[in-house]
């Protein structure tokens, strides 16, 4: 198990520093740049372009703006905002709680309903359930986030008026718990039910391959209880693959993330990230970019921690 964790943790250092190293360069590279803003403005010249240029360090090479970010990232300096100045750690650290928030919820919601869904499916296979399930988990894969997005918004918020479009409470209500809930619902279902699709279709897969096994018909023919098998034996076997695919699947959480909050303006990272990206605010998309990078790196290397838990067989092989 610790040479498991040791060769995961060396891989995720190196993919870290190859995600930075690509980032910064791409971005740098983009036509434009973050004083294209002031290009135009009247009352900028241009002897306070290259007064700015040098404050924010932008008259050096790329490969030694890199050295610095770098340097100063390591040493828990972020860098400023080039829009506004504040602190890009404070900004970040203002947003993580609204988009964590969000993620957890959903993920949470998609793997109870999407697991059940799809041991539900897999026990009355080819029945009008199982066949209606796989059309929902089709179309709820096949088009965009965003336009679920919009049509929650035209449905429940336009037309019906039941819930509220965008934000994350009321504004001048306080902490106001209820309109709280009532914000999370559209994102949170929008975003679940895509996760929720994917995840109906893995646990199906499962189940029906554990439910083929020689050890579950051998248990039915000593006559013990269909629904007693299923949770005692085939449950516990068949959501194993289950453990591995949480953890793939953060990096669709996290972009799934940035497309719901921009679509209903939910105040997280994914708005910072999409409002950053328009001013080309170089120290907040790449402490965002990082810090997303990070999030999927843990969730892989959480995800092959508790397979190895769950299965002593990968262990085993790791050992060997």
């Amino acid at each position: 198990m610790g040479s498991l964790i040791l060769s995961r943790l060396v891989q995720a250092a190196v993919l870290l520093i190859g995600v930075s190293v690509i980032g910064f360069t791409l971005m740098h590279l983009a036509p434009g740049g973050p004083l294209a803003f002031y290009t135009n403005s009247p009352g900028v010249s241009t002897a306070d372009l290259v007064q700015m240029k040098h404050a924010f360090g932008l008259d050096r090479s790329v490969a030694m703006q890199y050295l610095f970010w770098a340097s100063d990232m390591l040493r828990g300096n972020w860098g400023y905002s080039f829009f506004g100045g504040r602190p890009v750690r404070e900004l970040v650290f203002e947003r993580l709680p609204a988009t964590f928030e969000l993620m957890g919820l959903s993920m949470a919601l998609a793997m109870l309903a999407g697991t059940g869904i799809g041991v539900v499916a897999a026990v009355r296979k080819d029945s009008l359930f199982d066949h209606l399930v796989t059309l929902w988990a089709m179309l709820a894969l096949s088009l965009p986030t965003f336009w679920y997005g919009l049509l929650a918004i035209f449905v429940f918020g336009e037309r019906l008026g039941w819930l509220p479009v965008g934000g994350r409470s009321t504004l001048g209500a306080g902490e106001d718990i209820a309109g709280h809930v009532t914000h999370l619902v559209l994102p949170v279902g929008v975003l679940a039910t895509v996760i929720a699709a994917q995840w109906s279709r893995y646990s199906r897969a499962a189940i029906l391959d554990v439910l083929g096994q020689d050890y579950m018909r051998t248990a039915l023919a000593k006559g013990l209880s269909p629904l007693r098998i299923l949770i005692r034996h085939g449950l516990r076997s068949g959501m194993l693959p289950l453990i591995a695919l949480a953890g793939l699947q953060l990096p669709m959480l996290v972009g799934g993330a940035l497309v719901t909050e921009t679509v209903f303006a939910w105040p997280g990272m994914g708005l910072l990230f999409v409002n950053a990206l328009s001013y080309r605010d170089y120290p907040v998309l790449m402490a965002l970019l990082m810090l997303s990078a990070l999030l999927a790196v843990m969730g892989n290397l959480l995800a092959d921690i508790a397979s190895a838990l769950a299965d002593p067989r990968i262990r085993l092989g790791r050992s060997a």
